[in-house]
């Protein structure tokens, strides 16, 4: 069983209790990303409330992860072309020693 630590954070003023499967310290910088986050977003949006400034986080969240995955996809797509490029020119290679 993976070891779990109890972390209390803060987000947009509201605590919560947490339990870490990984660094506590790593929770608590996402937590801390988060809370930034929001209250960016919700200094900028006037008085919204928590409810719409989270449903805005998320949001801009998965419009990053979005654009991460698609960049991730084309990287992918790049080092198998490269690699096929690489395979055959490593056959020619061996095929011309072996003549």
């Amino acid at each position: 069983m993976p070891n779990t630590e109890p972390v209390r954070v803060t987000i947009f003023n509201q605590t919560y209790s947490l339990v870490a499967s990984e660094d506590p310290g790593r929770i608590e910088q996402l937590a801390h990303r988060i809370d930034d986050l929001m209250s960016s977003i919700a200094a900028r949006g006037g008085n919204i409330d928590s409810t719409r400034a989270a449903v805005l986080a998320c949001l801009h969240l998965v419009d990053q992860l979005d654009t991460l995955e698609g960049e991730l996809a084309s990287l992918k797509h790049k080092v198998e072309h490269k690699a096929r490029e690489f395979s055959v020119l490593l056959d020619e290679a061996i095929g011309t020693d072996a003549r």
